[in-house]
């Protein structure tokens, strides 16, 4: 028995020394129930939303504060005529537009019926059904509060309206989701492994020594996995086109450019990773560790990124998929130019160009 004792003693040693376990044991549960508690969420706040008051009475005045009191909603935009609101749209400035109709109050006293069109960015089906809601909520409530004061049986009419996605299709929302983690996953997966099964076999050595340069040999290793990952983004969207019925409104050009560069930023990521990772068991839970759980909460693939702590919006400009889904919605979807897209595809080239850099670097210090 004794022996026994000594020996469960010793296990606990060599796990408490080993640090890798430690954190496995308890870093990652309390790191991972942060993030889910924080990021899994239906709620919406502080969401971006425009006004057109056509009205600008003492009514609509009142709900325009209530709606920005209420915590929700963050008045973001306000447009002057119906033309705007497309562009505003488009540039993803908001995520909901609130129609006054001329002489509200008007309608509201004498007619006793007054209407509010909310026009939401259907790019994100649940998240524009979940807007509607708070906003039905809410004008309910102020007219609840004029039915049982000055006003008796006074009516708000809310009529709805969505724009990109009329029929709330989920799966226009989650294709170019799918297509962003799969490309960034498989990409980022099947380039570290490679580079650290070379490595591993002590091969990686020889082919330094070659007379290629150190440079050559990675972008070399990393070459094919271009084409490979260009085949998978065609094989998903040809799937999507056909079978679900997914549009691409906007170029082709610019779709196959911004997918070309999201797979170079991903690939760039797995060289990273591998100039850490020793083993490809090592590099293999990095990357779907590392990589996943941040894509998948963080990048708005499911969850409205508004919602989120402060810290997890800052963390989340970070994460290349989350301007990827932007520029995949913006052309898939909304038909948009790189007029209005150049921001998320020059942050998509910095990161591109920082990762090489940055492995490169590593490399070298690894040569030395």
């Amino acid at each position: 028995m004794k022996r026994f004792i000594g020996f469960v003693k010793k296990e606990f040693y060599h796990i408490f020394r080993d640090k890798r376990s430690m954190f496995i044991l308890f870093g990652m549960p309390i790191a991972q129930i942060l993030l889910f508690g924080f990021a899994i969420t239906n709620e919406i706040n502080n969401v971006e939303i425009g006004i057109l008051d056509k009205s600008k009475d003492h009514e609509t005045l009142q709900i325009i504060d209530k709606i920005n009191a209420s915590g929700y909603f963050t008045i973001e935009n306000v447009v002057d005529n119906e033309n705007e609101i497309e562009a505003v749209f488009k540039k993803g400035e908001v995520k909901a537009f609130l129609v006054f109709e001329e002489g509200f109050a008007e309608n509201l006293h004498a007619l006793h019926l007054a209407k509010i069109q909310v026009i939401t960015d259907a790019t994100e089906p649940n998240t524009a059904n979940t807007i509607v809601n708070y906003v039905q909520s809410i004008i309910q409530h102020y007219q609840q509060e004029l039915n049982s004061t000055s006003a008796p049986g006074v009516q708000i009419d809310i009529e709805t309206r969505m724009f990109y996605n009329a029929e709330l299709k989920s799966v226009f929302n989650f294709l170019p989701g799918v297509m962003t983690v799969i490309l960034m996953l498989v990409s980022a997966m099947m380039t570290s492994i490679s580079i650290t099964r070379e490595k591993e076999l002590g091969t990686m050595e020889i082919l330094l020594v070659s007379p290629l340069k150190p440079v050559q040999v990675v972008v070399g290793k990393v070459f094919p996995y271009i084409f490979l990952s260009i085949i998978n983004a065609l094989v998903i969207l040809i799937l999507g086109v056909t079978i679900f019925g997914m549009p691409i409104e906007g170029s082709l050009i610019l779709l196959a450019f911004e997918t070309v560069l999201f797979i170079i930023t991903a690939l760039a990521l797995g060289i990273l990773i591998s100039t850490i990772a020793e083993t490809q068991q090592a590099a293999m839970m990095i990357s779907l560790m590392g990589l996943m759980l941040p894509v998948i909460l963080l990048s708005e693939f499911i969850f409205p990124i508004s919602s989120m702590p402060a810290l997890l919006q800052y963390i989340s400009h970070f994460i290349p998929a989350k301007w990827f889904i932007i520029i995949l919605k913006g052309i898939m979807l909304k038909g948009v130019g790189l007029i209005y897209l150049w921001k998320e595809t020059v942050i998509l080239v910095a990161m591109a160009v920082f990762l090489i850099g940055l492995s490169i670097k590593k490399y070298k210090i690894r040569l030395e």
